[in-house]
């Protein structure tokens, strides 16, 4: 294919930001690639990979010359990356999995909604990091969500999915707000649930010997309590409100489920677990997919 971009840029060097580089050079979509990253060994690296073609010493000198800029930072330094890239006409997407704050940046750097501004948010991931695991094919058959403001440009919007459908994934639209409501509740609270349970567990006296015979239902679950703390941290940071909604409605169904087993309502509780059989059933006789616990 002929190229779309003369240039792309890529801030951040991680493993989305590498796996974006690597598989739009090998698919042919843009001719040249600018990297900035705060670390220099994984700039170093992506050269001597041949990930990126060069290397920038700061933010706004990688979008020098850039059509197309994507932010693969962490999600607490999106709005930091933004202030840097005021005076920036490429189209500009990020790959965090908090969009509103986004927007809200942006409205605040800007003065209003930068047309330019295409959030974004790949649902693909893997327990590996860094620029080493970079995986041209990351996002093939994984969606990609966009949540562009009502003032962003048309064509911006068009490009940025152009991209993501380059590298293999279905692109959806859906509004800010609502990506945070759903995320909230299919990504963040299972994460937190890991973490908790995994935490609650490990101070138990016999950990250990719980640990040594729990199933593979236990080994699924608790994969996600692996993730880094530090970014999840921060996810929950970005998005605290919807996931303090969604905790309390579980909690409120927790405690219900405690109260049948202690009064003994084991017809009631066993309707309330075919209900969810039938739930999960469903999403598979319509082939919803749950995301990867890694997502």
């Amino acid at each position: 294919m002929s190229a779309a971009f003369d240039k792309i840029s890529i801030v951040g060097l991680g493993l989305v930001g590498a796996s974006v580089a690597l598989g739009l050079k090998k698919r042919g979509f843009v001719d040249r690639i600018s990297a900035y990253d705060t670390d220099a060994e994984s700039l170093e690296f992506g050269l001597s990979r041949s990930i990126i073609d060069e290397k920038a010493t700061s933010i706004a000198n990688c979008a020098e010359g850039s059509g197309l800029l994507v932010l693969a930072v962490p999600v607490r330094s999106i709005a930091a990356s933004l202030a840097q890239l005021k005076d920036v006409t490429a189209i500009i997407t990020d790959v965090g999995s908090v969009k509103s704050p986004v927007l809200k940046a942006g409205e605040e750097i800007f003065g209003e909604s930068p047309a330019n501004l295409v959030p974004g948010h790949p649902i693909a991931g893997s327990e590996q990091h860094g620029v080493e695991a970079a995986d041209p094919n990351l996002f093939e058959n994984h969606k990609v969500i966009l949540t562009p403001a009502a003032s962003t440009d048309e064509g911006a919007i068009n490009s940025v999915e152009e991209m993501w459908q380059c590298l293999g994934a279905r692109v959806i639209r859906m509004s800010a707000g609502h990506h945070d409501s759903v995320f909230a509740q299919t990504s963040h609270l299972p994460h937190l649930l890991a973490y908790a349970l995994v935490d609650t567990l490990s101070v138990q006296g016999d950990s250990l010997e719980i640990f040594e015979y729990a199933a593979g239902g236990f080994r699924d679950f608790s994969r996600i309590a692996a993730s880094d703390p530090v970014m999840w941290r921060d996810i929950f940071d970005a998005n605290g409100e919807e996931v303090l909604d969604i905790m309390d409605k579980y909690m409120d169904e927790l405690t219900e489920i405690r109260t049948l087993i202690a009064e003994g309502r084991m017809g009631e509780l066993e309707a309330l677990f075919k209900r969810a059989k039938v739930a999960r059933d469903h999403f598979s006789s319509i082939n919803v997919q749950p995301r990867k616990a890694s997502d």
